[in-house]
């Protein structure tokens, strides 16, 4: 391939090591939160429909899954955006035959956990379902539910790993395409297996299996079509040294998800302990939790490419200012989503609930959780950062960590303050982590900052 086809092909996605900050992250940020926000629409339209259309105990069914799904989808999410940060570090250096041999190792390692997950997701459910102390009255739904989204968990695998690549190279714009698609597939196949074929809590895991399969499609169809790494026999003949700094990379981060997933899934065996009301609770919680903090995290997917490619290109000023725009864009998060968590819990919990006590704890949850939101804001830019230097380490003992102190809170206060020990458990964990991964990344950015002033002192001598 000649070198003009390569830059036109460049052209098609995004340098982020070249040009304007603020600029280059916000035309990055936009699609890529679009992307995030429409995923995060249609899992909050499956939790819509399951509640106003099979109720309150087949939403405590599909929320019960939760942490689960976390734990497993997590660990997934985690090693595919630490894959995808080692692709950025290869495009930002500009070493094209590199980066070809990491895809190719990618996606061998891709067959083979998604494999193993599916196996072992499928075989423990019931197993998993019962240690949580999931309340018989949603078990089965619970069940059905589990099988088919595990069942089908290599199309998610498939997506994640796609689109974390195409995100490592500056394509934030296809994802979103294939969003925008599988949503409007989600949505409308959810209203017919639960609305016209009166099917249960599967038909919505089938709803999202499909949607899963056409976003995945989109973005492996968009990758075929950047002609600079399209690959050869050759490139899937890897020595062991390019699979161990894949998954040097990238099982910290995938560990980190599914330990964070244990502390979620501790909490979850307490609240299951005190009743359905209780889990349906938690169920409606945990979606806005996870809705408000979108943008924020969207901004770490944001900084976690901006920080890969530059620091492949040895461009680490950059860095710092990203920080400083992606904590602006966390910041004005804050602002927004905290204030309605803070004075408008009643009206989001009547979305989703119907019962008058799974509505009043709502109402408890959601103010505290609202208020110190920015804490877990500001930890999805740090922990980004510091992973998109490829140093996965310390945002992984943030994770054991946050699983800890979710764990000591919530297993210590449950019995003496109630449904209000869940939310002090996740707001520990997110200042706990917040606290390390802030220090995480002034201790790796540092020493570069410091030769820099080194080199400048000694051209002034």
């Amino acid at each position: 391939m000649n070198e003009i086809t390569i830059k036109k092909e460049k052209k098609k996605v995004t340098d982020l090591t070249k040009g304007k900050p603020l600029k280059l992250i916000l035309s990055f940020y936009w699609p890529l939160l679009l992307t995030s926000m429409l995923q995060q629409f249609y899992n909050f339209a499956d939790t819509w429909i399951v509640g106003k259309g099979l109720g309150d105990d087949a939403l405590a069914a599909v929320g019960n899954m939760g942490s689960l799904f976390f734990l497993i989808v997590g660990f997934s999410f985690g090693i595919a955006n630490g894959f995808g940060i080692m692709i950025a570090q290869s495009y930002g250096a500009g070493d094209m035959e590199e980066l070809k041999h990491r895809l190719a190792g990618i996606i061998e390692l891709g067959i083979i956990i998604a494999l193993w997950l599916t196996l072992l997701s499928v075989i423990y459910l019931p197993t998993v379902l019962r240690l949580l102390r999931t309340d018989e009255l949603i078990f089965e739904d619970s069940l059905r539910y589990g099988y088919v989204i595990f069942g089908g968990l290599a199309s998610a695998i498939c997506y994640n790993i796609s689109a974390a690549v195409l995100r490592a190279l500056g394509d934030s714009k296809t994802p979103l395409k294939a969003i925008i698609v599988s949503s409007v597939v989600n949505v409308s196949l959810n209203s017919l297996f639960i609305f016209g074929f009166h099917m249960g809590a599967e038909g919505v895991g089938i709803a999202t299996i499909c949607a899963q399969v056409i976003s995945a499609a989109f973005c492996i169809s968009r990758l075929k079509k950047i002609s600079f790494i399209k690959l050869e026999k050759r490139h899937f003949k890897n020595g062991a040294n390019v699979f161990l700094d894949l998954l040097k990379n990238g099982l910290p981060m995938a560990l980190m998800n599914s330990i964070t997933a244990v502390g979620c899934m501790v909490v979850q065996y307490f609240i299951n302990g005190y009743g359905v009301v209780y889990t349906a609770a938690y169920a409606a919680c945990s979606k806005y939790l996870n809705l408000f903090m979108n943008p924020a995290s969207t901004a770490g997917s944001a900084m976690s490419a901006y920080t890969g490619q530059n620091y492949g290109a040895r461009e680490y000023g950059r860095i710092k200012e990203g920080l400083k725009v992606c904590l602006g864009i966390s910041a004005c998060a804050y602002l927004l989503l905290g204030s309605l968590l803070v004075f408008a819990p009643s009206m989001l919990a009547g979305i989703l609930l119907s019962g008058t006590e799974q509505i009043e704890l709502v109402c408890g949850f959601l103010p505290k959780c609202g208020a110190m939101l920015i804490f877990v804001d500001f930890l999805f830019v740090f922990r980004s950062a510091v992973q998109g230097m490829g140093k996965p380490l310390l945002p992984m003992i943030s994770g054991i960590a946050e699983m800890i102190i979710r764990i000591f809170i919530i297993s210590f206060f449950m019995e003496r303050i109630g449904f209000d020990a869940a939310a002090y458990a996740e707001i520990g964990a997110w200042v706990g982590a917040c606290l390390i991964n802030a220090f995480a990344l002034m201790a790796f950015l540092a020493p570069f900052f410091r030769k820099k002033q080194d080199t400048c002192a000694l051209r002034a001598m």
